[in-house]
């Protein structure tokens, strides 16, 4: 017979939105089966008094597609109070993958998530072929938080069309035989599809990710995959750090709507510092789009990454770097020696947008090894540039080749203007996410969002009220995925919750190192505050700030919902 847990004087904030209540919840078989006050006690007993209880929260997108290989509990999320996350995001994964297309598949994910290659060559189990295998390989290995799977395009265009996916759009059989395995993933219960337009999305050898070759007639074929069955959604990575949405972007969206006749989202709408108010002009650009179903992806954070030679992945819209980015650690010294890479980088910087434009003023020295570097901590690499009388890209450079190649630099790229932010994440027209977790591993780790979220914009800068932040990374997101039981505190909803002290809830700035990924490679991961428990499907996954070991997570799938 299985036992009841009952949550009891805690302060229940559901997820609608309405004002918290203090009462008591029971917990059976996965369900929640009571909210009342003075409910008698259960097989196990926690005492809420003074705490928050609240719904799991849901992150749409993450890239854990490889790192739930290796690391089943994903305490990195569900420390956080994370119950239920997306992956396959921004077209790139490691399924569908046949064993000839595993090492391209990999260096996709070496190239656009940062990923090591070594973490996943040891890490991955390749334990399936097809979409559905993969997800299913996922929940027999057991799964602490639930996972909901978006289908990557590139890796379906790999599985079909071979290497020649890097070089042009299918053929007509090949777009039907890859919306006939989109049809199978989606009857296997995958969340929809994802793909990605951006620039710096490259992929194997540095050419682009496969699925920006898609047509037109691709895309149309795969929409309407969704369209016929009735749910599902599209996730595209088109906007920018620069906080707009190009006619390129608008017309895209556009056109999947019109396809698909289902939901929508693009990532990313950052705050960008040289002219934050952008973000309320896009906004009020895409009305139309939002209300046909598209939802841009926002984050809550600071956004900013480490920086190294090694891994330039930030500058991979740039052509000059194309060369360098997958290069062996000497021939890559060599090559940022090069004077003519280092006009050719300088020219680009200076004179065409990108991820990263001229934001020097933002890159400071962060972590090193040799003790000469101390005298730049604290400044600038345009305040020291200016000092040695040099363009900013030669001392960004320099000071690593010359003193300590392994030498990280923070560079905060957007989110730094607080009013924009908060106008973006209150905005009903945006989802609160974008955490990347699991990619980028070693540059940066905005898992802790929605801590930072209810710590930092709901206690210490009353932005919005707890329930309203709550609503907003629960209800919000389960009911733009299609999964109508989770993200809510109801009866006979599934028992993902999460206790908190809303004294101390919260995370930090900056990401701490740990080197705990397959062969103790390195990886930043950042600690939680504040919460006491987290329950998945009525068991319980975290109890102060440590995994429990129990596995209860299940595959989420979308209902026909809009």
């Amino acid at each position: 017979m299985s036992e009841t847990t009952v949550i009891k004087n805690g302060r229940i904030i559901d997820g609608s939105g309405r004002p918290g209540f203090i009462g008591d919840i029971a917990i059976k078989d996965g369900k929640i089966i009571a909210i009342a006050t003075e409910l008698d006690d259960g097989d196990i007993t926690l005492d809420a008094t003074d705490r928050v209880v609240t719904p799991g929260f849901i992150d749409p997108h993450t890239h854990y597609d490889a790192q739930i290989c290796w690391d089943q509990t994903l305490t990195s999320s569900s420390a956080h109070g994370v119950t239920t996350v997306v992956m396959g995001n921004c077209g790139v994964g490691i399924a569908p993958c046949k064993p000839e297309s595993r090492d391209i598949t990999a260096h996709d994910l070496v190239n656009v998530e940062a990923i090591p290659y070594d973490v996943l060559k040891a890490g991955i189990t390749w334990d399936w072929q097809s979409y559905p295998e993969f997800m299913q390989a996922a929940i027999n290995r057991g799964t602490g938080i639930n996972l909901g799977f978006l289908l990557p395009l590139s890796a379906l265009r790999h599985y079909v069309m071979g290497e020649p996916a890097l070089e042009r759009a299918a053929t007509p059989d090949e777009i039907s035989e890859m919306a006939t395995l989109l049809k199978e993933a989606m009857d296997a219960g995958a969340m929809g599809f994802s793909f990605t337009v951006l620039k710096q999305h490259i992929g194997f050898e540095g050419r682009p990710l496969c699925c920006r070759n898609a047509s037109r007639e691709e895309l149309a074929a795969f929409a309407h995959v969704l369209r016929d069955g009735g749910r599902g959604l599209i996730q595209v990575a088109c906007g920018s750090a620069a906080g707009e949405l190009d006619e390129a972007g608008y017309d895209l969206i556009d056109f999947l709507l019109t396809e698909s006749h289902r939901p929508v989202t693009w990532a990313f709408l950052l705050v960008p510092p040289e002219n934050p108010s952008v973000v309320g002009a896009t906004l009020e650009k895409v009305n139309d789009l939002y209300a046909r179903g598209a939802v841009p992806q926002v984050s809550c954070r600071p956004f900013m990454t480490q920086l190294e030679l090694s891994k330039p992945f930030l500058f991979a819209d740039r052509e000059s770097f194309h060369k360098i980015i997958n290069l062996p650690r000497e021939q890559q010294k060599l090559a940022y020696r090069d004077e003519a890479f280092r006009k050719a980088a300088r020219d680009e910087l200076d004179n065409s947008p990108g991820v990263f434009g001229n934001g020097w003023g933002r890159v400071e020295l962060q972590e090193f090894s040799n003790p000469e570097l101390e005298q730049f901590t604290g400044r600038s690499v345009a305040d020291i540039a200016k000092e040695q009388g040099k363009h900013p890209l030669d001392v960004f450079l320099d000071l690593a080749l010359d003193y300590d190649y392994d030498l990280r630099y923070m560079y905060d790229i957007a989110n730094i203007d607080e009013t924009w932010v908060k106008h973006l994440i209150t905005d009903k027209r945006t989802l609160i996410g974008v955490s990347d977790s699991g990619a980028h591993v070693d540059q940066l780790c905005d898992a802790g969002y929605a801590t930072w979220l209810l710590g930092t914009w709901v206690r210490d800068r009353k932005a919005l009220t707890m329930e309203h932040a709550v609503r907003r990374i629960t209800l919000d997101q389960a009911e733009f995925l299609g999964l109508p039981d989770r993200g809510r505190l109801a009866v006979g909803a599934a028992a993902d919750v999460v206790i908190l002290d809303p004294k101390t809830v919260g995370s930090d700035r900056f990401a701490s190192p740990q080197f705990d990924l397959p062969g103790g490679a390195r990886r930043l991961v950042a600690a939680a505050r504040g919460i006491d428990t987290v329950i998945v499907n009525g068991q319980i996954a975290v109890q102060n700030n440590e995994a429990t070991g129990n596995l209860a997570g299940e595959q989420v799938r979308p209902e026909s919902m809009t």
